[in-house]
């Protein structure tokens, strides 16, 4: 059964889902430029991401939406087991919203040019100022009602465990008074782990886990602490035991 799906993976999902990304790219990047970002940044990416479960043949297992109110904004924040957390996220989590991703990936071809125009946030890391000026769009866009989704690890895991939380997200709640809402990701270390180079994908149910809104509580930096340790012990104990427990991801 291995090699019969790695056969249907080489010469029909690749070729055909390779096509469908380029389209969706340029469809986002088009319609983001004429149109509304806050449409064309979030549709066409989620039935792409949706497809690109659905034609590998991946079960997609998601709970807790109805833990969200339709009306609020939040602060998402997941753990980051593989490339596959994207369209897992993007696909099934039913929120319109904005990534704040690596700067790297503004150099992806094609790909990076439809996140710039779908306004998602690119961290950059060169010196204080251009840190400030990617909280300040973070800032920016939850107060329009927009909610926001950050891999608080900030690189994915080389072992399917967790590594450290870092704060900057959970710092932009706390400033602005919105809920932090924790999010296990199950299965997309499976289906696609970390490595180099071309790699098959392997069958394996993807499980998004949508736990309860942390209510923001006094502000201060006690609050920020607090809500991130909170955060990561709900994401971590809803893993599965052989990936639970802290792991050091050279990469963060």
């Amino acid at each position: 059964m291995i090699f019969i799906y790695r056969l249907f993976q080489l010469f029909v999902a690749f070729p055909v889902m390779l096509v469908i990304s380029v389209l969706a790219a340029l469809v986002t990047t088009i319609g983001c430029t004429l149109g509304s970002a806050h449409f064309w940044g979030y549709y066409p990416p989620m039935v792409w991401s949706r497809l690109m479960c659905w034609f590998f043949l991946l079960p997609v297992k998601v709970e807790g939406k109805s833990r969200l109110n339709p009306s609020s904004s939040y602060v998402f924040v997941a753990n980051h087991q593989g490339a596959y957390d994207i369209f897992l996220i993007y696909g099934f989590i039913g929120r319109n919203f904005k990534w704040m991703m690596k700067k790297s990936i503004r150099r992806i071809p094609l790909f990076g040019k439809a996140c710039e125009s779908a306004k998602h946030i690119f961290v950059d890391k060169s010196g204080p100022k251009a840190i400030q000026h990617t909280y300040d769009q973070a800032r920016q866009i939850l107060r329009n009602g927009t909610s926001l989704v950050v891999f608080p690890e900030g690189s994915r895991s080389f072992t399917g465990h967790m590594a450290s939380f870092r704060r900057g997200a959970f710092q932009l709640a706390n400033e602005l008074g919105l809920s932090v809402v924790p999010v296990t990701i199950d299965g997309s270390f499976d289906v696609l782990p970390r490595q180099k180079g071309f790699g098959f994908l392997s069958w394996h149910t993807l499980r998004l886990i949508i736990h309860d809104p942390i209510e923001p509580a006094e502000k201060g930096q006690d609050n920020v602490r607090q809500t991130m340790e909170k955060s990561y012990n709900v994401i971590m104990n809803a893993l599965p035991a052989r990936h639970q427990g802290f792991v050091e991801n050279p990469d963060q």
